[in-house]
């Protein structure tokens, strides 16, 4: 690569973040013959395959035209996936219903299941054992969602 992969991904943050889109991930595989460079895009309504396409286009128009990396390479955007932690307060919005696996900051094995009933900017509601429990977000070290078949 012609430059480091940090500032490959700080032109893609920057990117990513004047569409109007969360960038959530960026991984970068591969050799130095074949890069694959996986972006992962979220939005308060969630990912449509256009964005995912928007963000493609964008990403490896600046990739070619300040040539950005001297190999053949692939680009792969997507959106996170319920696998991928939440990052962002604005992701919660789209999962009032869900159930979370919440593990809070500084606190060693302090987790908790719950159910997220509504969110007020960075306050998250859960409800436990049919009780309300309000979380801040700024506390919170990792949360997942839990998908059940």
């Amino acid at each position: 690569m012609k430059i480091s992969q940090s500032e490959i991904a700080q032109k893609i943050q920057k990117i990513v973040e004047q569409l109007g889109y969360l960038l959530i991930d960026i991984q970068f595989r591969g050799d130095e013959r074949n890069r694959i460079i996986e972006i992962f895009i979220d939005g308060e309504n969630g990912i449509l395959t256009s964005d995912c396409v928007d963000v493609s286009r964008a990403c490896g128009n600046i990739i070619e035209e300040e040539d950005l990396i001297e190999s053949k390479y692939r680009l792969d955007v997507s959106s996170p996936g319920v696998d991928r932690p939440l990052k962002y307060a604005l992701q919660y919005k789209k999962n009032i219903g869900r159930k979370f696996e919440i593990e809070f900051e500084n606190q060693v094995n302090e987790k908790f299941e719950g159910k997220l009933i509504a969110v007020d900017n960075e306050i998250l509601k859960f409800e436990i054992n049919k009780q309300t429990e309000e979380v801040n977000f700024n506390k919170i070290k990792s949360a997942k969602i839990i998908v059940r078949f």
